[in-house]
């Protein structure tokens, strides 16, 4: 998740509630390009944030997995690392191979966000998914998760864990201005820290120990990234603190990558109208398409309680 997705979650979490204001959203689709020719296999390429990170491994399953269904050709391609030059270079190197559909997990929203409307601008569709490309940048987003929903379950258990007063800290999945609220309805739940896990477990392991170190009065860990949950929790396990509590987010990774491959493979049949207000994706059923956006489903939270019984 990047840094729009993250202040509304870190909002909505704070809030307890989340009021978004914005405009309309027209969605548009990529410059017509003819759709594969009879008999030709259309070729989706898929790009994960960090190619190697087990979360996106298991996308990478779902993925094939939608692929084999399909009958399409899949590429599967990423850095090592949360790396957006590296991104850039991937998708020029696809756009000169013309490749029938793109799907990318921006590492920064903005850094990748030109190239993406090159794409478009050849006539190739472009699915963000995970996390955010600029909204003109894209035909699609596949959200994980709500993020006014997932914020409203992360708060409503952080003040349970807590008993509704004491301190708490956010590890956030990009270094981004989210925590900027107050908390509304659960003002005795006191936010101590902000910091960002940058989408990898072991700088997660890194801030979490930074944070018992320099806030002490820290009950709990709210971990917005997927990645981040296991970092945090195996760095209050060292800690021996078995008075902080982590709890996190996550969802179901398999089908995530399916659900892209489902979209972006429409997009590349030319089978999804520009105002189509739904998708058929295969074993998940039908899908909402909302501003441009499908959401995969209501997150999973992972961790709670104390992590010495729960781990």
């Amino acid at each position: 998740m990047t840094n729009r997705q993250l202040s509304a979650l870190c909002g909505a979490f704070l809030a307890g509630s989340l009021l978004v204001a914005g405009t309309n959203v027209v969605l548009v689709r990529s410059a017509l390009r003819a759709p594969p020719s009879a008999g030709r296999v259309p070729v989706v390429a898929v790009m994960p944030r960090i190619k190697g990170d087990p979360y996106f491994a298991s996308c990478r399953g779902g993925a094939e997995e939608a692929a084999r269904e399909l009958g399409i050709e899949l590429i599967w391609e990423g850095p090592i690392g949360p790396d957006s030059t590296e991104q850039i270079q991937i998708v020029e190197t696809w756009i000169t191979r013309r490749v029938d559909a793109i799907a990318v997990a921006a590492a920064d929203q903005a850094g990748i966000s030109p190239v993406l409307r090159k794409a478009r601008a050849h006539g190739i569709p472009v699915v963000a998914w995970d996390s955010d490309a600029e909204p003109d940048a894209r035909d699609l987003f596949v959200n994980p998760a709500n993020s006014r929903e997932t914020g409203q379950i992360l708060a409503g258990r952080a003040a349970c864990l807590l008993h509704g007063h004491g301190e708490f800290a956010i590890l956030t999945g990009a270094s981004n201005s989210a925590g900027q609220w107050i908390a509304g309805k659960y003002p005795e739940l006191k936010l101590a820290s902000i910091q960002s896990s940058g989408d990898d477990r072991d700088r997660a392991f890194l801030e979490t120990q930074a944070i018992l170190r320099v806030r002490p009065g820290v009950k709990l860990i709210v971990a917005l990234s997927p990645p981040a949950v296991p970092g945090a929790a195996e760095a209050v396990l060292q800690s021996g603190r078995q008075d902080v509590k982590v709890i996190g987010l996550s969802w179901n990774t398999r089908d995530l990558g399916y659900l892209t491959v489902q979209a972006a493979t429409l997009l590349a049949r030319h089978r999804l109208a520009a105002d189509a207000d739904s998708l058929p994706a295969g074993r998940l059923g039908n899908r909402d398409v909302c501003g441009g956006e499908i959401v995969l489903g209501p997150p999973l939270v992972p961790l709670s309680g104390n992590l010495r019984s729960s781990h």
